[in-house]
């Protein structure tokens, strides 16, 4: 028998011309032959296979197709010089009526039935384990001699004919310092699965346990490893599993078929297209990816964002990258619960200001369009009021559909948070505070010239301190001073640079803080954030979790969601009929915070669209 050493450095035949003749005693196939790819097997009646073609389309992630054979064509002429699909895995597997019906080292008997049957050859993961391990990349699996983890997932595949199934991921340890060179090297090498679809915490991807896979060996993560997951071509043989075919054959999993096509040619990506590796969550550990090009014009939004046309000192409280990391968790989450309301103008009704709602009707239209559920919680209050404009904006086309509204009442905050109070079914992934009144270190509530006005205030700010422990809900605060509802993040700062900061500074933080020189420059900014991510490729194949099919149709819809000079026009117009007034000056005019809506709050919309679109 032949090491595991020198089947590292084999040539392709050479290894197919040993296990042919069962001279290689190991279980599975990762590292031999490296720098070669390797292949997943399928083999199918010839009357499923145009559904099944079409069922890897559909799944290009866990199912690039590098070969489809002809009925009863053994060889594969555009992946091997000489080879034999009956004898060259290590062990395959046979499926009667999608029932595993026994294992076997070579499909010789079974000839007969093999010429009215194709054969379909998938990328594997393990034809870039060779590639990672060049710039340093630790691969565990290899090097404690085990398969790799496979582990089946609740992520359904895009179904086709009788092919439906859930996805199928393979997993590897890699070190957090390593996290961007393991997607960059994988990024380009879409015949072999292509750059990871998940990173860190296996529970969303319905995994429960990492020492139990569906398929291979449990692998030991040393310390500072983060879990990586990328898509797997075992998805077949759950498909294969589902369309409960008389009969039908696969690779035994690790068992691969090894190509002669070298993998070391992988094409280079356009360096705007580099993916990045950004976290935005520790508890559960959660990795996004998203490409150069689109992280650096969403840091060019978060720069346009940051002047300060009040010389207030709002610079000092700019923390890079907020805006990257709230609109990345925004764009994961699934359900969002948005707050604004500022009552300044405590001797007016209302006391509410220009600055916010527009910047929460901005978010919430871009989240509408990318199909998230989205609620916006006010004071009880005003929530006639805020119904009126709502439904106002509906009708003038500001908003496409209604925005559910909702008030809180104090000490509930779990009950409100979460489905029967239970902390593991919360109802929202994201809460998100634009403008909106927060609760300094004394309990009170502090418009800019240190008048309390606690009395106009609801205690939202509960919602967002029940968040901090509640895992799966991030926050996201947005102001322009330091007293708004999560700006506690740096209320520090507040304190030493913003006028009245020690009495006004906001105590209660979010996970990411985003300052802007007006609050509704922020809201503009996540929207059209959302939008560069969702139209970035890196970003979007990891959202799908590289299963279904593009969203590009859905360009057009998100482009008439994003904010726009004649839609922020009309919504200052529809609140100034409902008499709300500019925050700075009290004036009811179309202005916020001092600011005319023409050519100041114009033109900075039209400077977030240039940059975006």
């Amino acid at each position: 028998m032949v090491c595991l050493h020198a089947l590292r450095t084999l040539l392709p035949a050479t290894a197919r011309g040993l296990i042919r003749h069962n001279k290689i005693s190991l279980r599975n196939t990762s590292g031999m032959s490296a720098g070669y790819n390797q292949a997943n097997v399928v083999i199918l009646h010839r009357s499923l296979a145009d559904d099944f073609e079409k069922f890897c389309r559909a799944n290009s992630g866990p199912l690039p197709l590098l070969y489809r054979s002809a009925p009863g064509e053994w060889k594969c002429p555009p992946l091997s010089a000489e080879s034999d699909i009956r004898t060259d895995c290590l062990l395959y597997r046979r499926y009667e009526n999608g029932t595993f019906a026994g294992s076997h080292s070579s499909l010789e008997n079974y000839s007969e039935s093999l010429k009215d049957m194709v054969t379909f050859y998938l990328g594997c993961s393990f034809s870039f384990e060779s590639a990672v391990q060049k710039l340093g990349v630790p691969v565990r699996n290899v090097e404690q001699g085990r398969n790799v983890s496979m582990y089946k997932t609740a992520v359904p595949c895009h179904g086709v004919g009788k092919f439906s199934c859930s996805l199928v991921v393979t997993m590897r340890p890699i070190p957090q310092d390593k996290l961007d060179a393991a997607a960059i090297v994988t990024h380009p090498m879409k015949q072999c699965h292509g750059a990871p679809i998940h990173i860190g915490s296996p529970d969303f991807l319905g995994i429960k346990d990492l020492q139990k896979t569906d398929y291979g060996d449990p692998v030991e993560a040393q310390p500072g490893d983060v879990p990586v997951f990328w898509a797997c071509g075992v998805t077949g043989v759950e498909a294969v599993i589902s369309c409960k075919s008389p009969l039908a054959f696969t690779h035994s999993p690790g068992c691969m078929f090894i190509t002669d096509l070298k993998n070391e040619d992988a094409p280079e990506s356009d360096s705007g297209q580099t993916p990045r590796v950004i976290q935005i969550s520790s508890d559960p550990l959660h990795y996004s990816l998203v490409s150069q090009r689109a992280a650096e014009k969403i840091r060019a939004l978060e720069k346009i964002i940051g002047v300060d046309p009040g010389d207030r000192g709002i610079k000092n409280l700019l923390v890079q990258d907020e805006l990257l990391k709230s609109c990345l968790s925004l764009s994961h989450a699934k359900s969002v619960l948005i707050t604004t309301g500022f009552p300044t103008h405590f001797q007016h009704q209302p006391p509410e200001e220009t600055d916010g709602p527009p910047g929460a009707v901005a978010m919430a239209a871009m989240l509408q369009a990318l199909g998230k559920k989205v609620a916006i919680v006010t004071d009880d209050r005003a929530i006639e009021m805020n119904r009126s404009i709502l439904e106002k904006a509906v009708e003038q086309g500001v908003l496409k559909t209604p925005v559910p509204l909702l008030s809180y009442k104090e000490d509930a905050a779990l009950k409100f948070l979460c489905e029967s109070g239970d902390p593991a079914t919360p109802r929202f992934d994201h809460l998100v505070a634009i403008e909106r009144a927060g609760r300094a270190s004394d309990g009170n509530y502090y418009n800019a010239r240190k008048i309390n006005i606690k009395h106009l205030v609801d205690p939202i700010d509960d919602l967002f301190e029940a968040a901090q422990n509640i895992r799966g809900i991030s926050t996201t605060g947005i102001g322009d001073g330091g007293n708004e509802l999560g700006t506690g993040k740096v209320k520090e700062l507040v304190r030493k640079h913003i006028p009245n900061g020690d009495t006004i500074a906001c105590d209660v933080a979010a996970d990411f803080t985003v300052i802007a020189g007006v609050s509704n420059w922020g809201g503009y900014a996540v929207s059209c954030a959302l939008y560069l991510l969702n139209t970035c490729e890196i970003h979007e194949r990891y959202l799908r979790r590289a299963v279904g099919f593009p969203r590009s149709s859905e360009r057009e819809s998100w482009v008439s969601s994003l904010p726009s000079v004649s839609k922020e026009e009309k919504l200052l117009e529809i609140l100034v009929q409902h008499g709300v007034r500019s925050g700075k000056t009290g004036n009811l005019a179309m202005e916020v915070d001092g600011l005319p809506f023409f050519n100041t709050h114009s033109d900075m919309i039209r400077s977030l669209l240039d940059d975006t679109l």
